[in-house]
């Protein structure tokens, strides 16, 4: 009897410890004495060894010591697009490179924490799929750095399925709508024409297009001195890269975005209050580029 109750208390234990887990948004990889370029070239090289494929790559802020490469594999793509609720915004992931000094540091984007945020309680019906993805990616980056530590802030692993920064804030079920269309194929070919014009002040960094599904992902470059990715970024922190570029989702005619305050907040969940009153505007700056995309 003793042993049982034992073995009982255990069992509550570990299971207060998965709940209670603590999960960062990013992944240090490592860092690196060659130049930024040089190391873009050689993460470029092990995702397409490894059989992931390259999305897009630019500068955020315009800075020549901030580079992101985006990246997916098919099994993660064709998986996440299965949920209906926006899903395939967690088909992306991205590898940021940071100058510091004379060194480059490597993170990339954690993909549990991504996916238990956007995928919400969808997560565990692919858990496996998942769980592959991430061991993969370790074993992809190893020959590039070995510290493979978390940083960035931290949510509880149970929390980030219904995540929002503060009360009152938005959820990951709050979308800003930024167009209706006719059609998928009219909205489809509506943003497509805006970024070849850049319209907005704005680079398309990479697009992703579900025909069948009517669904479509365009991460966009926000280039504006003024209220772009060089206003916001140095105030909330270079670091977290990795979480750039932003995107519009297109789910059948209706083209949205994550709202500001949420995803900002996901991406930076250590920012302090006072942190984020200092880019008040953006979450609206960013929604009316935007838009203006979607018109």
């Amino acid at each position: 009897m003793k042993n049982l109750i034992i073995s009982f208390i255990l069992i509550l234990g570990l299971g207060f410890q998965s709940t209670a887990q603590e999960i960062a948004p990013y992944i240090k990889i490592g860092e690196s004495s060659e130049t930024i370029d040089q190391v873009s070239e050689k993460v470029i090289n092990a995702l397409k060894d490894n059989s992931f494929s390259v999305l897009g790559v630019y500068n955020p802020a315009r800075k020549s010591g901030l580079k992101v490469i985006v990246f997916t594999r098919s099994d993660i793509k064709n998986t996440v697009v299965k949920v209906k609720d926006r899903g395939a915004l967690a088909a992306a992931y991205k590898v940021g490179l940071v100058k510091k000094g004379d060194k480059v540091v490597m993170s990339y984007t954690n993909p549990d924490y991504i996916l238990r945020a956007y995928l919400m309680d969808n997560y565990s019906s692919y858990k496996n799929v998942f769980t592959t993805f991430s061991s993969d990616l370790r074993t992809c980056f190893a020959p590039l750095g070995s510290e493979f530590t978390p940083f960035g802030g931290s949510v509880e692993a149970d929390k980030l399925k219904k995540y929002h920064y503060k009360i009152m804030m938005p959820y990951f079920t709050d979308p800003v709508e930024l167009n209706e269309f006719a059609s998928f194929e009219e909205g489809l070919q509506t943003i497509e024409n805006n970024l070849k014009q850049k319209k907005g002040n704005t680079v398309q960094v990479y697009k992703l297009v579900y025909k069948n599904s009517k669904v479509a992902v365009f991460g966009v470059g926000l280039r504006s001195s003024e209220d772009g990715e060089s206003h916001f970024l140095p105030k909330i922190g270079e670091a977290h890269a990795a979480a750039l570029p932003y995107e519009i989702i297109l789910q059948g005619n209706k083209a949205t975005m994550l709202h500001g305050k949420y995803r900002i907040a996901l991406h930076w969940p250590d920012l302090t209050m006072g942190t984020f009153m200092k880019i008040m505007s953006t979450p609206g700056d960013i929604e009316d580029t935007l838009e203006e995309l979607c018109q």
